[in-house]
Parts: structure tokens; C-alpha cells; sequence
């Protein structure tokens, strides 16, 4: 690992000396590109540097100790050497995991799709408060929320809402989202004051970039129609509602939010795009590490990953095995805990590969 971090060392030397060059900042596309570079590689040389010092100063120190005979003297070097031993090994575990590999979508935003699973109406009262669990969660981090098509239920409840949250690093924070949510609460309906189970999907997909992704649109078949539902008086007065259908794939897209039938499409095609590229992803990275599947879960959308007891007021995630008792936060957009814990077991299992492949 040290040879690798030297080899990196020695290439942010190279583009230091490169981005300061006029030839090259006379390219601004190239320039802007290895600035970037030299930027992403900044925080593990940073690092690196603190570790060899750290291990600098230990090799002094124990020098020191060898050579000193006052008892007290010896103490304070010994109690420096325990520090810096300390700080060797946290700094190299910090480094182990800036090597690790980055995943390209972290830094997108992101579609959810909430769907209300079993549980009829209740499914449908469930995946509305995810809808403003995740939304609240969008204002805490300072991220704007665009719904992209909703279809409501009558009282209140989500049969599906499909949105997007703009806002860098969505997709690293909130990846791990995708699976079966499961509740478990007394409805307002039930008399008898029994506890129903009922559940909600939840799918999170990174916004793609045109580039990334080429449909030919002979692939697709495009039908306009009415909006229905809550959508005010003058969504459903025209044709503005469209439904991309993509043929080779069989995947739909219907978007009806917008009164302007442009802005659907539009909306609809970006939505499409991201499930496309999450499919062709999923197909490339089938067949890989299946004896090394990850702590957080395979990421398979009929992974039931997280339970809501409303009775008990607690929350856990079944991948890791961790239970929150404050529910009424959680489902307010307070998160990050159960969101941390979920990075941190993804990290120690790709460390924990990573050794065993060094």
C-alpha cells in the first residue's frame, strides 16, 4: 500500500508542476481537467504526508529513548511513543480508506421511486411519510426536491411519486436507500387497535448524463394523454400528460406533473435514462463479487432492509443490525446516523477485500 501511495505522491508532483505550466493552461479544457485530478489526489497525499511525519517523529522518539536514563524523561517518550502509535494506525486505516475504490455516481443526484407495496391503503399512507422523510432529509443537507410524477390516493397516501433531489453527493448518501421498508403501526381505520404490517419500495437512481447514455428514438413509443388525479384545474384540461415507452426494454414512463406537455417529457425521458443506466449497471456487475457480497446488502429491491415500529417507537436496519429509538426524528429527515452507519460497513467490508487481495 505505502508503494502505491509514493507512486500517487509522485504523480500529484507531476501535475502540480503541469497546471502551473503556460502551455498547458493555454488548453483550458485539458487544464480544467487535470486540476481536477490534482485536486481528488490532494486529500490522500495531505494525509499521507501526516503519516510519515507521524512515523518520523516515532523513530526519533524511540532513538531518544534508547539513549535516555532519567526515569522521568523516559515516562514522558514512552507516553509519546504510545500517542504516536496511535496515530500511525488511525492514520493508516484514514489511508486505507482513501485508497479505496470511488464509486463514479457519488457525487450525482438522485431519482427515489417510492411505490406502496402490501398493505392497500396503509402501503400507500407509508410511502407518503418515506416521500417526507427523505424531503425533510433534502432541506436538512440544503438540497432541492423536484417531483417528477406522483399518483395519490384519496386520503392522503402514495400508490407512487417518483422525485428527484439535487444536491452533491446525494447519490453517496442515500444509495444504500433501496429495498423494502417495512412498517409495522396501528392504522387510523383499524377499531380494534391491531397492528398491521404493510410495506413500501424504495429505488434510488443516479440522474444520468446525456452522454453516458444514447437511446435511439426509433426505440421509442411516445403517447400523450389527460392528466387525471390532484393536479389542479388545469393539468387535466389538455393532453399534457406523456408515457415514454422504451420497446427493447419494455420500460415505461409516465410523467403528468407539469401542465406543459414539453416539460413532462423532458421529465419523463431523464427518468428513464437513470433506470436504463441502473439496468445496464446491474447486468455489468452480475456476475462480480458474488462470494464477497457486501454488509449493506446486495442492493436487490425485494431486500426487505429497514423496519418502522410505530408501537415501540424504533427503527432498524436489518443489514447492520442497528435499532434507533427515535422514531419521530427519524421519519422528520434526522437520518445521518443510520446513513453513517451504513457508509462505515460498506468501507470495513471493501477494506476487509482490499486485504485480502494486498
Amino acid at each position: 500500500m505505502l508503494q502505491r501511495l509514493d507512486f500517487i505522491e509522485n504523480k500529484y508532483e507531476e501535475l502540480s508542476l503541469k497546471i502551473s505550466d503556460p502551455s498547458v493552461m493555454a488548453n483550458q479544457k485539458e487544464w480544467q481537467k487535470l486540476c481536477k485530478e490534482h485536486a481528488e489526489l490532494e486529500i490522500l497525499v495531505t494525509k499521507y504526508k501526516e503519516y510519515r511525519k507521524a512515523e518520523e517523529e516515532l523513530k526519533n522518539a524511540k532513538e531518544m529513548l534508547a539513549e535516555e536514563s532519567d526515569r522521568d524523561m523516559r515516562e514522558m517518550i514512552q507516553e509519546e511513543i504510545k500517542e504516536l502509535n496511535e496515530t500511525l494506525e488511525r492514520t493508516y486505516q484514514e489511508l486505507r480508506i482513501l485508497l479505496l475504490p470511488k464509486d463514479p455516481n457519488d457525487e450525482r443526484n438522485v431519482f427515489i421511486e417510492i411505490r406502496g407495496g402490501a398493505g392497500g391503503e396503509e402501503a400507500a399512507l407509508f410511502a407518503s411519510n418515506l416521500f417526507r422523510m427523505y424531503t425533510r432529509y433534502a432541506e436538512r443537507k440544503g438540497w432541492k426536491t423536484e417531483i417528477m410524477s406522483i399518483n395519490e390516493t384519496d386520503i392522503g397516501g402514495m400508490k407512487e411519486v417518483v422525485f428527484m433531489l439535487k444536491g452533491a453527493g446525494a447519490y453517496s448518501k442515500l444509495k444504500y436507500e433501496s429495498g423494502v421498508h417495512r412498517v409495522q403501526r396501528v392504522p387510523d381505520t383499524e377499531s380494534s387497535g391491531r397492528i398491521h404490517t404493510s410495506t413500501a419500495t424504495v429505488a434510488v437512481l443516479p440522474e444520468v448524463d446525456d452522454v453516458e447514455l444514447v437511446i435511439n428514438p426509433n426505440d421509442l413509443r411516445i403517447d400523450v394523454f389527460r392528466a387525471s388525479g390532484h393536479g389542479g384545474q388545469c393539468v387535466n384540461t389538455t393532453d399534457s400528460a406523456v408515457r415514454i415507452t422504451h420497446l427493447p426494454s419494455g420500460l415505461a414512463v409516465s410523467c403528468q406533473d407539469e401542465k406543459s406537455q414539453l416539460k413532462n417529457k423532458e421529465k419523463a425521458m431523464k427518468v428513464l435514462k437513470s433506470r436504463l443506466y441502473d439496468i445496464a449497471q446491474a447486468e455489468r456487475s452480475a456476475g462480480i463479487a458474488e462470494d464477497r457480497k457486501s454488509q449493506v446488502g446486495t442492493g436487490d429491491r425485494s431486500e426487505r432492509i429497514r423496519t418502522y415500529n410505530y408501537p415501540q417507537g424504533r427503527v432498524s436496519d436489518h443489514r447492520i443490525g442497528l435499532t434507533l429509538y427515535r422514531l419521530e426524528s427519524f421519519l422528520d429527515g434526522d437520518i445521518d446516523e443510520i446513513i453513517d452507519a451504513l457508509i462505515t460497513a460498506d468501507q470495513a467490508e471493501k477494506m476487509k477485500a482490499m486485504g485480502s487481495e494486498e
